[in-house]
């Protein structure tokens, strides 16, 4: 679903992302972990279109994203660290913004609405503008909105910052049938155990270098997957 080939991308003399390639197949839930700065969000940046890169090749479902962006971006959401939402609309007339962009129907966007909204319990806050609500609140916007598409790949930014367990809960089991129905799901997280229980595969960056990935088993073996991490994070290469 998503096929990351040699990615490069510089800032100036720092490579943020050096030669990076991974492949993240449907029905995968893939994590992404490494320290701040490691070259996360930029590859995230990058797989979703919103980013250029140097060198390298992405592939959305067998397309460029470099050649064919808005036939990739169709295919995507990306749910960002911190959700950047117009604060002047309300809830509902944002969805409904988003709904059009993707040419969404009025029966499926309102079925989709109503079950993700009672979902994360911001059906009575849809009606209020975006700028009163919370960081959490704004979070679980930013989430629906991705899944009213239906995407077939969604790409996370530290998904469960700001939100509460319930949340977070839900968009685990979200994420789990997704994935069954034959989506796949790409995020970076700090949240080790989470990603320790609910991903099939993961992959560690670090200065902008893979430095291991692969299944869960294969890349913890018998540690946990904290362990491992500090453990390669502390070897100086």
């Amino acid at each position: 679903m998503l096929k990351i080939k040699n990615l490069t991308k510089s800032y100036g003399d720092k490579k943020a992302v050096d030669g990076l390639s991974l492949h993240i197949e449907k029905g995968e839930i893939y994590g992404f972990i490494g320290h701040n700065g490691a070259g996360k969000t930029t590859t995230l940046k990058a797989a979703t279109g919103i980013l250029g890169f140097d060198a390298g090749e992405i592939f959305v479902d067998g397309v460029s994203i470099r050649e064919k962006p808005t036939e990739c971006k169709q295919k995507i959401a990306y749910i960002p660290d911190n959700p950047d939402l117009y604060d002047f609309m309300t809830g509902i007339k944002y969805l409904n913004f988003i709904a059009d962009i993707f040419g969404v129907s009025a029966g499926l966007r309102g079925e989709r609405i109503r079950k993700y909204a009672a979902m994360f319990e911001l059906t009575q806050s849809l009606g209020q503008p975006i700028g009163s609500y919370s960081h959490g609140m704004k979070q679980k916007l930013a989430i629906i909105s991705a899944l009213i598409h239906a995407p077939k790949l969604i790409i996370m930014d530290e998904p469960f910052v700001g939100l509460d367990p319930k949340a977070a809960h839900c968009l685990k089991e979200l994420m789990r049938e997704i994935c069954r129905e034959g989506g796949a799901i790409f995020f970076s997280t700090h949240v080790l155990e989470v990603a320790e229980k609910l991903c099939d595969k993961v992959a560690i960056i670090k200065g902008g270098k893979l430095i291991k990935s692969g299944t869960m088993e294969e890349v913890k073996g018998d540690a946990s997957l904290e362990k491992v991490f500090l453990e390669l994070e502390e070897y100086d290469d």
